[in-house]
């Protein structure tokens, strides 16, 4: 039996994998001595995407690496699969999660400040229990403040390799446009439904 390419290797570690895998995560499959080059493992990563254009999945690449994802065009119909709903998220956790991914970092008080109304410590712990946003660091005036901003698990999760590919603010009409409409998040009305999250 011939030994596999390493477009089938790296097409069953995606598979597989469950989640994104970084191209030195793939390389690091191999035995030293067999390792292929970075560069041939990327064209054969593109060559995948390629050949998936016509297929219910397909390969995307993220913040955290490349993922084997289900085609948004039949999404609607797979998401059957499964009995629960996705959660819905208020019009605050909506706003709140904006503001940090345009304006990281940033502080709970100016979040507050730019809202105009209290951040629920819910609306906190909910966004840092998803790993969307985490702490990273502390503003230097008195009470030293927590610095928030996005995550790698952010990215990933909304289908984005940086933060250069969030829309330009100029197209956004209101934060709940941005992570509904653009993002994915099923919220026309912005408001949050009984049992679900804040």
């Amino acid at each position: 039996m011939a030994a596999p390419s390493l477009k089938q290797i790296a097409e069953a570690a995606l598979v597989a994998a469950g989640g994104p895998l970084t191209p030195d995560r793939i390389l690091g499959l191999f035995p030293e001595g067999e390792r292929p080059r970075r560069d041939r493992l990327i064209e054969v990563l593109r060559e995948l995407e390629e050949e998936y254009q016509t297929r219910g999945i397909e390969i995307a690449e993220v913040a955290g690496g490349f993922r084997v994802q289900v085609r948004a065009s039949v999404a609607p119909w797979v998401a059957r699969l499964w009995d629960e709903k996705a959660p819905r998220y208020s019009r605050a956790l909506l706003e709140t999660l904006s503001l940090i991914a345009y304006r990281q970092p940033i502080t709970r008080g100016e979040i507050e400040e730019i809202r105009g109304v209290a951040v629920s410590t819910n609306i906190v712990k909910t966004l840092t229990e998803r790993e969307w946003i985490r702490v990273v660091g502390h503003r230097d005036v008195p009470g030293r403040p927590a610095l928030y901003a996005t995550t790698r698990q952010f990215l990933d999760y909304f289908g984005l390799r940086s933060l250069n590919d969030l829309p330009p603010l100029a197209e956004i009409r209101d934060p709940e446009s941005l992570l509904a409409e653009e993002l994915g998040l099923n919220d026309p009305e912005g408001a949050s439904v009984e049992g679900q999250v804040p």
